[in-house]
């Protein structure tokens, strides 16, 4: 009897460190008991939960994987083991052990998680495909079609999934983040902050013990670790998206404010993102460690995919031209991934001129024109719709020619740079007189033109 009688407080005892949450503690003990009695049944269940829920993901991959193998009959622990997979970032595999599933009541969260690795290996097609055949009724439904529509670039159609997602289910600070991100790809700012600021109050409201805004008081606060909490409030990812709409803004002290008011953790607990913007937004006070993690970051698996960009201009801006070139070379798979064929002429036009000035000043004349020819179009294309009444045309078509012509300024610097460190200031003043029918409200090239 006391045999039993200790087992049964054991068993009490882990089952309230679970619900506590506790989950380290509740590790502690099983782990003890897993080594006892390997291949336990129900202790590698709990170990496998306690580890998922800690965020030890590979830990609780191993778990599931020897459960598998102990009931290869029971399809509840192959999906736990790829949802444990997927969050390790090993999607293949995961995928694999997915397809393995028969047991009908599991098939809508396994098509939904199936979904979501094609949409991590952006494989839209088969993400669509998966969506279609989860069922219609499921809130989930509508939110990952717009996640597919937002991947395709479709961010108004997006946005109205989002909507009709938040008005089905109330609110959701994932899907309030969502909305917030359609927002801001389509640059209206205001809207992605108001569904940002959202996020906050009401996490400042339901998470107080995740320290929110303290670190940016001077007050010396603990980690709060990457916790399920965290995870469910979205609001690192709410802050990292205010921190990069005010960095945009030229609202540099409000960026790193934002990145300072999130819960607080110790450096290795960081997200890629937030490391990513740490990085960009504090590069001005200190360029060295800004490099050091942007290039830690190309050298992991799943990093930003704006990190490789950002990093070769930020060689450019600080005149490393041989680290840049050499970054190029030695990355020609992450340079076809991530780069525009713009951004790519611009930032090997720049290495050039280190050279060959006149090489690269033909490379950029080049550039220039076809931007040009873009501009001018756009607009013809303006202008057409303005007279046929079609507002929203009219709206999508003026922030194609400001996006356009926010590529074309740096090119007609880059082009201006030549001559004037030639000092040829008469061939400089020529440049921007051809560039003002385009330029002569942008702030940049009015800066410039006064210099001459």
């Amino acid at each position: 009897m006391d045999f039993e009688s200790a087992n049964m407080d054991m068993t009490s005892k882990i089952y309230s460190l679970i619900r506590d949450k506790k989950y380290q503690q509740a590790i502690n003990v099983l782990s003890f008991q897993n080594q006892s009695q390997p291949r336990c049944r129900p202790t590698l269940s709990l170990l496998a939960y306690c580890y998922y829920h800690a965020q030890d993901f590979t830990q609780a991959a191993d778990c599931y994987e020897q459960l598998v193998q102990i009931s290869p009959e029971i399809d509840d622990y192959k999906f736990a083991f790829g949802q444990s997979l997927y969050k390790c970032g090993l999607n293949e595999e995961a995928l694999r052990v997915l397809n393995q599933i028969e047991q009908p009541s599991l098939m809508n969260n396994v098509r939904k998680l199936q979904a979501a690795i094609c949409y991590a290996l952006d494989d839209v097609k088969s993400c669509q495909s998966y969506i279609d055949q989860c069922n219609d009724d499921d809130p989930d439904t509508v939110v990952n079609t717009g996640c597919v529509l937002y991947k395709e670039g479709k961010y108004d159609e997006a946005l109205k999934y989002f909507t009709k997602a938040q008005q089905l289910g109330g609110y959701n600070p994932k899907v309030w983040y969502n909305i917030a991100l359609c927002y801001y790809e389509l640059k209206q700012y205001a809207q992605a902050v108001q569904h940002l600021g959202a996020i906050v109050e009401k996490g400042i409201k339901e998470y107080p013990e995740l320290s929110i805004g303290m670190q940016t008081e001077g007050i010396d606060i603990t980690s709060v670790g990457n916790t399920n909490t965290l995870q469910e409030s979205t609001l690192v990812e709410a802050f990292n998206l205010r921190a990069a709409i005010e960095f945009i803004l030229k609202n540099y002290v409000a960026a790193r404010e934002a990145l300072t008011d999130m819960p607080p953790r110790n450096v290795n607990e960081l997200d890629m993102i937030t490391l990513h913007n740490l990085a960009i937004m504090n590069m001005e006070e200190d360029a060295t460690g800004g490099f050091e993690k942007l290039t830690f970051l190309i050298s992991s698996e799943g990093f930003p995919r704006e990190t490789f960009v950002n990093l070769c201009l930020l060689y450019l801006k600080y005149e490393y031209y041989d680290f840049a070139a050499d970054l190029l070379a030695e990355n020609t798979d992450l340079t076809f991934k991530y780069m525009e064929p713009y951004i790519y002429e611009f930032i090997e036009a720049k290495i050039v001129q280190q050279t060959a000035p006149e090489a690269a000043f033909k490379k950029f004349e080049e550039l220039a024109g076809t931007l040009i020819e873009q501009l001018r179009r756009l607009v013809k294309e303006v202008q057409e719709n303005r007279r046929s009444q079609k507002d929203e045309q009219v709206k999508k078509k003026v922030q194609e020619y400001d996006a356009t012509l926010e590529k074309y300024v740096p090119v007609l610097m880059a082009q201006a740079n030549i001559y004037w460190l030639q000092e040829n200031y008469a061939a400089v003043e020529k440049i921007f007189r051809k560039s003002v029918e385009f330029c002569n409200d942008n702030e940049i090239w009015k800066l410039n033109v006064n210099k001459i």
